[in-house]
């Protein structure tokens, strides 16, 4: 991983920060490096996907959510991301990335990612993630309930339209890779 010292600092600095409720806006900031960068002078598109997740861990720990799924050996997995870019990052240029969990449903954690400069909106990103065991995967109720107060149940809040339609978009592109990879290779299996 390229990113190695951002996620040791972001690890060391998270246990000193202010802890969060999981469902309390995570900010961390960063400065674009000469090795983000790409032919164009400016971040390459890929390493906002890699920052993003910076901004994941940092919001895991300072929920308290990476310490109770380390302990139990639980591990968590993205499953799937949409994103716009609406404008570029320079070299040194200093921004922040916003995380927070939107929602939740049986299976999916919904997290919504901003990059910000002081000015303006560079990039929005909507990702779903799981939490998995050696069994399978672990319901997300399971996880806000170990978060939540002592036989409290919370809820999640109403998705927003646009992550329902994408949500149907990426379950329609589940199954067309599914039916590729059926007919593409002999032992798939879904």
């Amino acid at each position: 991983m390229n990113l190695i010292f951002r996620l040791i600092r972001i690890i060391i600095h998270a246990f000193y920060r202010q802890k969060l409720h999981f469902l309390d806006t995570g900010i961390v900031a960063f400065r674009v490096l000469p090795f983000d960068l790409d032919i164009n002078r400016h971040m390459t598109n890929s390493r906002y996907l890699s920052m993003m997740d910076l901004g994941r861990t940092d919001l895991l720990i300072r929920t308290g959510l990476a310490q109770l799924t380390w302990k139990k050996k639980w591990g968590s997995v993205l499953g799937a991301a949409t994103i716009r870019w609406r404008r570029g990052l320079s070299p040194f240029q200093k921004f922040e990335i916003h995380t927070h969990v939107i929602g939740w449903d049986e299976k999916w954690f919904y997290l919504d990612q901003k990059i910000l400069t002081k000015d303006h909106l560079i990039a929005h990103a909507i990702v779903k993630a799981i939490f998995v065991n050696r069994e399978g995967s672990i319901p997300a109720s399971t996880l806000v309930d170990l978060l939540g107060k002592k036989g409290e149940h919370t809820p999640s809040p109403e998705l927003p339209e646009a992550v329902k339609h994408w949500t149907a978009s990426e379950d329609a592109m589940r199954e067309d890779g599914y039916a590729f990879a059926k007919t593409h290779f002999k032992n798939e299996q879904e």
